[in-house]
């Protein structure tokens, strides 16, 4: 069992440098551990309903036939069409907090309008913002640039910490490792994502998405294996000569492309010596997941996703508590633009846990109080929603144990290690990183991490 390339992990990322390799007749396999794809983005059945598992939202929308952009970019090189993701759109979205509401929609006149009504002696500074943001070329793997503080960089434009805290809340629930900042190249990246291009959702979920994947790279030829974790990659003379599965399967490959993590990859490269690693993140969430007997609109409710912050200042760290109620993410993928109702209504509730609480705790307590504190997720959400519990019909909780599980992210972390390594270079010359620690964020930016990693140094 010899490969061109042994791709490590089935989910976005890996999937999509699978893809880019085998149109170019490349062999490869992807080895997954668990008994279905998608990683953080997957999706499982309980109790006869379909559930999605991360994702609230596909961000980098761009409407079908459009050339420019992410999205674009991605099919093409994929050599897939728009149908495959068959994206809707968002209706509207908010930033919710004590004195002040921004909402915000695809078009993103709408929010630079909602901020000169709110802050009017802020817009200049802003639309300076604007144009450092425009100007920086967060994608570009060759410049080598010392992280910058995105605090700081806004720090140098806005004034008030209302709107600096605004901004922050959306980008950093969707893609910062980094407690109470992040670098800039990943603002910008968030930024765009979400404010200039936005938020859409195939209506079937993610599902539709993995399913488009995974045929497309079979019929290519691609080899896709499950239940077959790597336990370790095997080196000699600084190169990566093969991996070994859990069962000890040996497979050698001439390449060895990892999405489990750089701090999960580096610990493959040699179980028992202490060598340096990146330090893993620790940013962790639960979700609660609500199904309801109706739609969340007939309630009243008509949001695609609502970012609240309940405290004076929002704060974005691993909290001291099991779950940090101040904040959070509202979602209803019921409320994007479809043609049709979803079979049921949802309501899903996301927020800031803290990891060892939840991955440390005994088996026969873990029911229990994941119930519990669903209770009070749903309970501290309410300032921002009408009250649905008595339209609740089903309920699941996902917590840090549930991610780290699934993933093997040590902490159940979401967003990786605060350290990047953009140009996915190891300290072997023939192991590659691709996924959320190469620095591509969300669905869109996982899949273009994958196949940025495979056309630069996988395909020559």
């Amino acid at each position: 069992m010899h490969y061109d390339t042994v791709i490590i992990g089935a989910g976005m990322s890996g999937l999509s440098a699978g893809v880019r390799l085998a149109y170019y007749e490349k062999n490869v396999c992807i080895l997954e551990r668990h008994t279905t794809v998608g990683g953080l983005n997957s999706f499982y059945r309980l109790r006869k309903r379909n559930y999605d598992v991360g994702l609230h939202a596909v961000t980098n929308y761009a409407e079908r036939g459009s050339k420019p952009g992410p999205l674009s970019k991605l099919l093409r090189q994929l050599r897939m069409k728009w149908e495959d993701f068959d994206l809707r759109p968002q209706l509207h979205s908010s930033i919710a907090f004590p004195d002040c509401t921004l909402k915000f929609t695809n078009d993103f006149a709408l929010l630079l309008d909602q901020i000169a009504s709110a802050f009017p002696k802020q817009i200049n500074g802003f639309r300076r913002l604007l144009g450092i943001i425009d100007n920086h070329d967060a994608l570009n793997l060759d410049k080598a640039e010392a992280p910058r503080s995105a605090r700081q960089v806004l720090n140098e434009h806005i004034s008030d910490p209302l709107l600096i805290d605004m901004l922050f809340c959306p980008l950093m629930f969707y893609g910062s490792p980094t407690p109470r900042d992040m670098s800039f190249s990943q603002f910008v990246i968030m930024f765009k994502s979400i404010f200039y291009e936005g938020f859409g959702r195939p209506f079937d979920g993610i599902r539709l998405i993995l399913k488009k994947l995974v045929r497309h790279f079979k019929s290519l030829g691609g080899q896709i294996r499950l239940r077959a974790g790597v336990s370790e990659i095997v080196h000699r003379n600084g190169s990566a000569k093969a991996v070994i599965l859990d069962d000890g399967t040996e497979i050698t490959a001439d390449n060895v492309l990892s999405s489990a993590g750089a701090a999960e990859t580096m610990r493959m490269v040699d179980p028992t010596k202490v060598i340096p690693r990146p330090t893993p993140g620790d940013i962790s969430f639960v979700e609660s997941i609500s199904v309801l007997d109706c739609e969340p609109s007939s309630l009243g409710h008509n949001d695609t996703i609502v970012f609240y912050n309940d405290a004076d200042s929002f704060h974005y760290e691993r909290p001291k508590e099991p779950i940090d109620l101040r904040s959070g993410i509202i979602c209803s993928p019921n409320n994007f633009d479809y043609s049709r109702p979803l079979e049921d209504g949802r309501i899903r509730i996301t927020a800031l846990a803290e990891p060892d609480y939840w991955i440390q705790m005994p088996e026969d307590e873990y029911q229990q109080r994941k119930m519990e504190w669903n209770d009070r997720i749903i309970a501290s959400a309410l300032k921002h929603i009408p009250d649905f519990r008595d339209h609740v019909i089903d309920t699941d909780v996902f917590t840090p144990r549930t991610i780290q599980r699934f993933t093997g992210h040590d902490n159940g972390c979401v967003y990786g290690a605060p350290e990047k390594f953009a140009n996915g270079q190891t300290s072997l010359k023939n192991l590659y990183l691709c996924g959320t620690d190469q620095g591509f964020l969300g669905i869109v930016g996982a899949m273009l991490s994958g196949i940025t990693i495979a056309n630069r140094y996988l395909l020559k």
